[in-house]
């Protein structure tokens, strides 16, 4: 049975949607706990039956802290929302080249280092393990981290063949940080409008003008531990500060390049790999 969730009202923008920052969380599969903190179910239904009135046509799946190195549950969700998502994995650096190759065949289009949280490979490994990635299969690394520790990190991520930074960065002092990496040609994700401590308006504004193909939306969905949770308006957001056409860039086309999208299936259609 689908469990239907609360649903703000509708957001105005009548394009398509590349979600590209969703969580699926499947009491099906192993989770563990982070701090203390376990999160509630969102499956692959819920997720849905959430996003079915906004246009969604694909996204990425991103594994959490509380899933660890686990890749059962991953490989389930791409499995059964179709050719249209793809996923973002956490990788110990002792993975083989075999499971790379394996679950890139399975739509995994890149590696999470999440710093914030813990539960994937450390900083220390985040050049090593980009590279590797990216040379065997093509995969980008993603940041969960703060932007303020970005100034001490920006000579690395830089010079890395392709990164993407979650939910702009999270604190506006890190902000000039992050777009000077923007400007040297890493992507930024628009997602997590309720963590950030600054006016998400400024921030769209600022890194598009830095770079109007860096930004990728996401829904951030089911928002675990956020203190303020996704809204339909935050796909308004975007559309009322950058208009019309680089909104549609933020919001689908951008994502292409990054994820290497190549089929377009309506959500929930199984199609196999």
């Amino acid at each position: 049975m689908i469990r239907i969730l609360s649903r703000p009202r509708r957001a105005s923008y009548r394009g398509e949607v590349f979600d590209a920052h969703l969580h699926i969380i499947d009491p099906r599969f192993p989770l563990v706990e982070n701090d203390g903190y376990l999160p509630e179910p969102f499956t692959v239904d819920d997720y849905l039956a959430r996003v079915a009135h906004l246009g969604v046509t694909g996204g990425a799946v991103v594994s959490g802290s509380f899933q660890a190195f686990d890749h059962s549950y991953l490989l389930d969700a791409l499995d059964r929302l179709g050719p249209s998502f793809v996923g973002v994995a956490h990788l110990p650096i002792t993975a083989s080249d075999d499971e790379i190759v394996r679950l890139d065949a399975a739509g995994v289009r890149a590696v999470r280092f999440n710093v914030r949280r813990g539960g994937s490979a450390p900083l220390a490994e985040l050049d090593r393990l980009a590279r590797r990635v990216h040379d065997l299969v093509g995969w980008h690394a993603e940041l969960y981290i703060d932007s303020r520790d970005l100034a001490d990190l920006h000579t690395t991520i830089a010079a890395l063949p392709a990164v993407s930074i979650d939910h702009l960065g999270l604190s506006r002092d890190g902000l000039p940080s992050l777009v000077r990496l923007v400007e040297s040609g890493i992507h930024v994700k628009a997602t997590g409008f309720g963590r950030v401590d600054f006016p998400v308006a400024d921030a769209l504004r600022a890194l598009a003008d830095a770079n109007p193909a860096a930004l990728v939306f996401g829904t951030d969905l089911p928002s675990t531990r956020a203190p303020r949770p996704f809204r339909d308006t935050d796909i308004t957001l975007v559309e009322d500060v950058l208009g019309d056409d680089l909104a549609d860039a933020v919001l689908r086309r951008n994502a292409s390049g990054l994820y290497r999208i190549e089929t377009e299936t309506a959500p929930g259609t199984s199609v196999s790999r």
